[in-house]
């Protein structure tokens, strides 16, 4: 595993992300922010924390969740999956969302998180926010606001640990699937 982003490097490009997404809000006061499970639901709470401190005005709503039955390599896996819940417990109906995930990569999770929110309700508008956008899309997905831009090899991972999940805030390179 070979660091890219140190832990200050992090906070730099959450920093980045923050004040990009103040600046898009809408002034309508109907915000959720829904993290894909696992560090995205972390970068959710993050960005709520600072989103809340800069606009207090602002009614927003959190949620986390998860994609495994929305996956469209579930089949391909071995063995059970891990599946945890998905929790929205607020409407999503006319929502302005932001949707939260840690590493933009081939945009097949993102197509399976607005899946699994179209199954929810029916959004007014879904926003994608990603710490690390690392290119290398297989299917047409962008985000809208990005914290850092990455490149590493097609075989190589881009993981990002958080303290909340892993102990310490960074970004590495990981070969491999």
């Amino acid at each position: 595993m070979t660091r890219l982003l140190s832990g200050r490097q992090v906070a730099l490009a959450l920093n980045r992300l923050c004040k990009a997404v103040i600046s898009q809000l809408p002034p309508d006061p109907r915000i959720a922010v829904v993290g894909m499970r696992t560090r995205g639901q972390t970068l959710a709470e993050r960005l709520v924390e600072r989103l809340r401190a800069e606009r207090p005005e602002l009614r927003i709503d959190q949620g986390v969740l998860d994609i495994t039955f929305y996956r469209d390599d579930l089949a391909r896996q071995r063995g059970a999956p891990v599946v945890r819940a998905t929790e929205i417990d607020f409407d999503l109906d006319d929502a302005w969302v932001l949707l939260v995930d840690d590493v933009l990569q081939t945009g097949r999770s993102v197509r399976a998180a607005l899946d699994a929110l179209t199954d929810l309700g029916r959004p007014r508008v879904v926003r994608l926010a990603v710490l690390i956008d690392r290119g290398d899309r297989e299917v047409p997905i962008a985000a809208d606001f990005v914290g850092q831009r990455l490149r590493a090899h097609r075989a190589q991972r881009i993981q990002v640990k958080l303290k909340e999940n892993d102990g310490e805030d960074g970004a590495f390179i990981v070969s491999g699937p």
